[in-house]
């Protein structure tokens, strides 16, 4: 049964305008709590997240003995080892576990993940991570999916993990990344893994517009809430996250109760305004969380002794401001713009194993093998960067047109001389 309602595209969704954020004195408050780490190193985490749970009220306001606890991972396929930098890592995941133990959690960790040749948690390192600390791991769909009413703005029902339905608590363990058609990728996106991968393949294509994905996005995430989120900021990604971004040392461990307010600060953190991530954006509309500055409350390490001047951003944030930006300009020049910024996935042949996975995940069949040769049909891509998103030998590059780059490298300098 196909569940996906289509209800209003993103162009008839009404925004928050500016008169409606609530006056400073009346603005709920939600905390995040930011700790430095350095490594991955069992005892240092430890202690960094024993530090930023009692910064933002401890463990015991949030989990009790005896509760079902589902740790969610960001497990992203094609399975890959801990230090490309892809997946949470084992070790942060570890040192998260050994303290709900001591709460006296009954513990489950998992994702849903493709079937592959390869155990993927084995190539991951999740596989021993879980047996060391003797607590059970499952593949999402070995607990089944149940359809759910979601009560969203684009979805009405979805499909959704029966394991993170039926957990007393859900701990969101997403990875500072960036992503190429999100622009950011969280506490809130992390999320979108409790749902099968089928119909994680279906709404890229039914949700072609970035905006539109953000709002599916926030649909799912208002099924799912976590109860508490940490995020694994010890090394991020910057660039063309969530896969074939470059790694960059951020040295920080985040914790909150709120995974938009904590989102919120970790899109700060990279350079970005949180604001225009449009998943934080909708969150906050719809009561789901705190998508503002003014109203979260940062303990630990301030933002500004972590925030990364030099944080590469995706591409796909041009294109983002560029049109938003444009709302005065008639609609030929608005498409002439657009049309320019918007990256297309293209096949680096020399780097290309034929190994297969973008023709898996191409929710169009744009992505195509033939004569050992894999190709992308431009006519057919809708641009959704699937494709991009799970090759692990960088062997699609995203490319736009002479003026989008010129265009990007231009609002990358006044971006920079903006934040100075």
């Amino acid at each position: 049964m196909n569940v996906i309602t289509r209800k209003e595209s993103y162009q008839t969704v009404s925004r928050r305008q500016e008169s409606d954020v609530p006056e400073q004195v009346d603005l709920p408050r939600a905390q995040v709590s930011i700790v430095r780490a350095s490594q991955y190193d069992l005892d240092e985490i430890l202690a960094a997240v024993r530090k930023g749970t009692e910064l933002i009220g401890g463990l015991e306001k949030v989990i009790k003995a005896g509760d079902r606890v589902f740790v969610k991972i960001n497990h992203l396929p094609p399975a890959s080892p801990p230090e490309r930098g892809i997946v949470t890592h084992p070790i942060f995941a570890e040192a998260v576990i050994e303290l709900l133990k001591e709460a006296g959690a009954d513990i489950t960790v998992g994702d849903d993940i493709e079937s592959e040749p390869q155990d993927g948690f084995g190539v991951s390192g999740f596989r021993q991570m879980c047996q060391r600390a003797g607590v059970r791991l499952v593949n999402l769909r070995e607990g089944g999916f149940v359809a759910t009413e979601s009560y969203g703005r684009l979805i009405d029902s979805v499909y959704l993990s029966r394991i993170a339905l039926e957990a007393d608590v859900i701990v969101n363990l997403p990875r500072l990344k960036t992503h190429s058609l999100t622009v950011f990728t969280g506490g809130i996106k992390n999320m979108y893994g409790v749902i099968p991968a089928s119909l994680r393949r279906e709404y890229h294509g039914t949700f072609i517009h970035p905006e539109d994905f953000s709002l599916m996005l926030t649909d799912v995430f208002a099924a799912t809430k976590p109860q508490l989120t940490i995020m694994d900021g010890i090394v991020g990604m910057e660039g063309e996250g969530p896969a074939n971004g470059n790694l960059r040392q951020t040295n920080v461990i985040l914790a909150s109760r709120d995974a938009v307010a904590l989102d919120t600060v970790a899109s700060s953190i990279i350079g970005l305004n949180p604001v225009d991530i449009d998943a934080i954006r909708y969150c906050d509309e719809q009561g789901l969380g705190v998508g503002y500055l003014e109203a979260i409350e940062v303990t630990g390490e301030s933002l500004e002794s972590v925030t990364i001047d030099d944080f590469r951003l995706p591409a796909t944030l041009t294109r983002l401001l560029m049109t938003r930006m444009s709302g005065p300009l008639p609609s030929r020049i608005l498409r002439f713009v657009t049309g320019q910024t918007t990256v297309q996935p293209r096949i680096v042949k020399k780097r290309c194993t034929v190994c297969g996975e973008c023709v898996k995940i191409c929710p169009t069949g744009a992505a195509t093998i033939a004569d050992e040769t894999t190709r992308i049909n431009q006519a057919t891509c809708i641009g959704c960067l699937c494709c991009h998103e799970v090759c692990r030998y960088n062997a699609i590059a995203l490319r736009r047109p002479l003026i989008g780059t010129t265009i990007f490298r231009l609002t990358s300098i006044v971006r920079k001389l903006i934040r100075r």
